[in-house]
């Protein structure tokens, strides 16, 4: 039992108040609260908040892009430059070399024969920053007989032979690749610990048991502090605790959509085992697609969108009227919107990310990183929410801001509601706080990022 911890002078909703937390609860809150026998931590008029919610992120994708190469920008912007990190790049124990972050504007839209030329001599693999395509050399490709995989996700030329890039394959290459252990989850629970994060929800598709028993030694081992939740917990199998299930994850892959009958077997098989839908779309005709097969086969209440990168305005009033959640990444932009305003077609971008219109239109909206694909700091995504704007400083999509309250609720509903009523300090609240060293205000919009300590995580 850990001892009474009473926290002086934090700022709470606004008001400086002390705050007493026992047995990993608040148990009181008021000004000047005398209570002996508790360590006293003082905020000095820093904000106290509720632990802070990752509704969507990969933990293992995290932990292995921590100790890849770098490949796109802002580390790496031309073929020289690939070339060098890719040389530089400390292979596995197997020998590859696996590259991460990747962008066609430092060396276009590479394939095995492009790769070929910046790095022959080992196999590598080399992940599209987006985490939907990977790009193989000949080596790797060799290796891992490219030539005969029947995965639609293969990419051919007009001959029939493969290109080396792979959409959407990760269980197919997962499988074909040297057997290892899933990477190491500590050093992603530190960080996750430094940002405030106490909860996370895994939204990585269709988890295999040696992924889901990794994650649950992770949390029972104290390395893997935060809370964790699983999108792609299988539909028949139970989780070893602490872990829960979230809606189960279906991709509409942006390369290619599935055809209308299977994606609605798929959504039917996962509401009858009583679990919810998290689809990924990312592109308007995912989302047309999706929206159809939903007036097919029903909704079931907590049935979501994970990204909603591209929601045209005419639909968000049909997300509302079906009562679906959106788990969205405004990151991105301050990440890398002034790529978008160069690619994307001009008319497009008032639909990029929405938050704001989608709130007014009463679609319970999340927010969260993606990461390893997006910025993992929640202060990054926070302030993209409230301030839209690009790596220039030029502003995306103006109407889709938040203020920091609503902002803020985003990232504390608690992983089963996303977009629900967010968590708040309050007696008999869970004590997983997070103490900032300043007031919430400067925290969201003043320069450089807070501080942040975690006070509890209560198991």
């Amino acid at each position: 039992m850990t001892r009474p911890l009473l926290v002086r002078d934090a700022e709470v909703e606004g008001r400086r108040v002390d705050v007493h937390i026992v047995d990993g609860r608040v148990a009181a809150i008021g000004a000047g609260l005398n209570r002996s026998g508790a360590d006293v931590v003082d905020a000095r008029g820093g904000a106290l908040l509720p632990g802070l919610v990752d509704h969507h992120l990969h933990l293992h994708a995290l932990a292995a892009a921590r100790t890849s190469a770098s490949c796109g920008p802002p580390d790496v912007g031309s073929p020289a430059g690939l070339a060098a990190a890719l040389a530089a790049a400390r292979a596995d124990e197997h020998g590859w070399v696996r590259g991460v972050g990747y962008h066609a504007s430092v060396a276009g839209d590479l394939d095995a024969a492009g790769l070929d030329r910046l790095h022959p001599c080992r196999p590598v693999r080399l992940q599209h920053r987006s985490g939907a395509l990977w790009i193989l050399n000949t080596r790797a490709a060799a290796l891992l007989h490219l030539d005969t995989a029947d995965h639609p996700g293969v990419e051919r030329d007009t001959d029939g032979r493969p290109t080396g890039r792979l959409w959407r394959a990760d269980d197919w290459l997962r499988a074909r690749l040297p057997r290892s252990r899933p990477p190491d989850l500590a050093a992603v629970g530190a960080e996750l610990a430094r940002h405030g994060i106490t909860a996370v929800t895994d939204a990585t598709p269709d988890l295999d048991p040696t992924a889901i028993t990794a994650i649950a030694e992770a949390v029972h081992r104290g390395a893997l502090p935060p809370r964790v939740h699983l999108l792609g917990a299988p539909l028949d199998t139970p989780l070893p605790p602490p872990l829960t299930a979230g809606p189960y994850k279906i991709v509409l892959a942006d390369s290619g959509l599935p055809a209308f009958g299977e994606l609605a077997d798929r959504v039917r098989t996962a509401h009858a085992t009583g679990r919810p839908v998290a689809v990924h779309c990312v592109t308007r005709e995912a989302l047309v697609l999706l929206l159809a097969v939903l007036d097919e086969v029903g909704t079931r209440p907590g049935d979501r969108i994970e990204h909603g990168a591209l929601v045209p305005a005419g639909l968000v009033g049909d997300l509302a009227r079906r009562g679906l959640r959106v788990v969205t990444q405004p990151g991105f932009l301050d990440d890398r919107g002034d790529a978008y305003r160069r690619d994307v077609p001009p008319a497009d971008l008032p639909d990029l990310y929405r938050v704001g219109s989608l709130r007014r239109a009463g679609v319970p909206v999340a927010l969260s990183s993606d990461a390893p694909h997006g910025p993992l700091d929640p202060w990054t995504v926070l302030r993209a929410a409230v301030g839209r704007r690009d790596p220039t400083g030029a502003v995306l999509g103006p109407a889709e801001r938040l203020d920091p309250a609503a902002a803020l609720a985003a990232c504390t509903a608690p992983p089963e509601d996303p977009g629900g009523p967010p968590r708040r300090v309050l007696p008999g609240a869970p004590s997983d706080l997070v103490l900032l060293d300043r007031p919430l205000a400067d925290a969201l919009g003043g320069a450089g990022h807070p501080e942040v300590t975690v006070l509890g995580l209560p198991r």
